[in-house]
């Protein structure tokens, strides 16, 4: 009579011993294009984080993986992550050699270790006219602010990050292979480019502007606060969200901020 207790309870061990499987998955429901990454949970792991690292959005990682509205996750819960594969597979082209990082590095893809930032608006000199076939600084001053206005994004703080990184200049290109007056990354370039909806050429003065203003969009949505927004602009949302502002970050944010009060002020930005 005992018997079926005991196949009862091993049957109960075997499901506690096995390990979580991934949320049930609405295959029919996602668009194509889509790549399914299983992942493990960890702490402090969030929808919109992980949608952000895997280049995911994430009203669909949310309704893929039936979670509730605000996407709560657990620590060790297993996952399939949507990832866009445009994004993906542009990743793993020729590009990436030349200067696209891993995705915690930084700008969503370079940050910190993108190469020596200009601080104080790089070495490029005082004149405001562009160096042979590249625009002026007055050109890609208008360009920012006329991009930033499009997007929503406040010009002030658009124009403040680009003097911290390129001094307003487009022909700068870091070691580590960022672009342009807004120091894009290739694949940050390529992650935006789900934002424009379009392709972004990101030494094209108003492709390169685009890609920034999105991008510091996408961080405000994501932090929603300015210190953390400028700071992930630098070091990238998921080492912020890992770690907090690094040392060199908090250095970082109080120059972009402090060139901010001077444009506000209607001061040059050095």
């Amino acid at each position: 009579m005992r018997r079926p207790l005991i196949a009862a309870t091993a049957a109960t061990a075997a499901l506690m011993l096995a390990p979580l499987a991934p949320a049930a998955a609405d295959h029919e429901r996602l668009p194509q294009g889509r790549h399914l990454k299983t992942y493990t949970v960890k702490a402090g792991d969030t929808a919109t984080g992980l949608a952000v690292r895997f280049h995911a959005w994430t009203a669909e990682l949310i309704s893929h993986n039936h979670l509730d509205s605000s996407g709560r996750l657990r620590v060790g819960q297993r996952i399939e992550i949507p990832v866009v594969t445009k994004a993906r597979d542009k990743d793993r082209g020729p590009s990436k050699g030349k200067g696209g990082g891993g995705k915690d590095k930084g700008k969503g893809g370079g940050g910190k270790d993108k190469g020596k930032p200009q601080h104080g608006g790089g070495t490029g000199g005082g004149s405001d006219g562009g160096s042979a076939g590249h625009p002026s600084r007055d050109r890609v001053r208008r360009t920012i602010t006329r991009a930033a206005n499009y997007r929503g994004v406040d010009p002030q703080l658009a124009l403040a990050v680009s003097w911290q990184e390129s001094g307003w200049q487009m022909h700068r290109v870091s070691s580590a292979g960022a672009v342009g007056a807004m120091q894009v990354l290739p694949d940050t370039g390529r992650w935006m480019e789900q934002y424009a909806g379009r392709d972004l050429r990101l030494r094209v003065l108003k492709d390169n502007a685009t890609a920034g203003v999105l991008l510091l969009g996408v961080l405000d949505d994501h932090t929603r606060n300015r210190r953390h927004q400028v700071g992930a602009y630098y070091q990238g949302l998921g080492a912020l969200e890992a770690h907090g502002l690094y040392g060199e970050t908090k250095a970082y944010v109080a120059n972009v901020l402090a060139i901010k009060e001077r444009l506000e002020a209607g001061r040059p930005p050095a």
